[in-house]
């Protein structure tokens, strides 16, 4: 279970010990607020996140309007943990890339494994520009085109966030499939143009980037992309949020699952060559 569902699940058996207190049935409380009573149950279950004013009518039900504030205070934390790309995107794609590029400012080692696309982090312009055009395709808001403006201004932040692979103050540990270097999602004259800064970015002495070549042996299965900021926070993108994974637990998991996959990666020269071999063919 993830720290999310916990936290989601210990606020609804909050409120539903607020309910039981206050000599309240499920369906007296559905009553009093107009809901159906199928709302009472989800939420008390962790099966639904209520929103402010759901939390407002709760206690003001319960006759215990005193603690909305604690109530809004734990519903903020829970809401960090797992953040909508239409809340997250509403300052714009730039504002993203700076907040991003506070995290890595203090972070001593961010470790990042992308299954799908070249991390950020290593990415040309070019191909950037191919990754902040793309949107969801699931999501008609975030798959319509972006304003070419934004695009720019979001470039110009990732590549400004890149300055801090050649500080040597922090260290960096990138690893992606091979799949990532085959999968169409630009132009080829762009992807040539990505393989080759990927090949000089293996000769930093600064940064480690490894390759997973296909036919590695492999003990986890490349599922999905995270990054690893110390061993303080995960972040897993998915395609409508992104998740924030703050307990020490999981944050250990995904510490085990970057060695492993770590430990199938190719670095240095045998990764220069697989990727020569796929610039050769563009």
């Amino acid at each position: 279970m993830s720290s999310f569902q916990r936290a989601r699940e210990a606020l609804g058996n909050r409120l539903r010990e607020m309910r039981l207190d206050a000599h309240l049935t499920g369906r007296e409380l559905a009553s009093a607020a107009d809901w159906v009573p199928s709302k009472v149950s989800k939420i008390e279950a962790g099966r639904q996140t209520p929103s402010d004013a759901d939390l407002e009518i709760w206690a003001r039900a319960c006759d215990r309007e005193a603690v909305v504030g604690e109530l809004v205070s734990s519903l903020r934390s829970l809401e960090q943990q797992y953040v909508e790309h239409r809340r997250m995107f509403r300052t714009g794609l730039p504002a993203r890339q700076r907040s991003i590029g506070d995290i890595e400012a203090k972070t001593k080692l961010t470790r990042n494994f992308e299954p799908c696309f070249v991390p950020g982090l290593l990415q040309t312009a070019e191909y950037a520009r191919y990754r902040f055009a793309e949107g969801d395709p699931g999501d008609n808001e975030r798959g319509a085109p972006k304003n070419d403006a934004e695009v720019d201004e979001a470039i110009a932040a990732r590549m400004k966030r890149q300055q801090i692979l050649h500080r040597g103050e922090q260290k960096f540990h990138f690893v992606m499939t091979e799949a990532v270097l085959r999968y169409q999602v630009c132009p080829p004259d762009v992807m040539a143009g990505q393989l080759g800064h990927l090949i000089s970015m293996t000769t930093l002495p600064t940064i480690r980037v490894g390759v997973i070549p296909f036919g590695a042996p492999m003990t986890v299965a490349p599922i999905h992309g995270f990054y690893l900021y110390d061993n303080t926070l995960v972040l897993v993108e998915l395609f409508t949020a992104v998740l924030n994974v703050s307990q020490a637990d999981e944050i250990g998991a995904y510490e085990r699952v970057f060695s492993h996959l770590a430990d199938a990666a190719l670095y240095g020269a045998e990764a220069r060559t697989l990727l020569t071999g796929l610039l050769d063919r563009h």
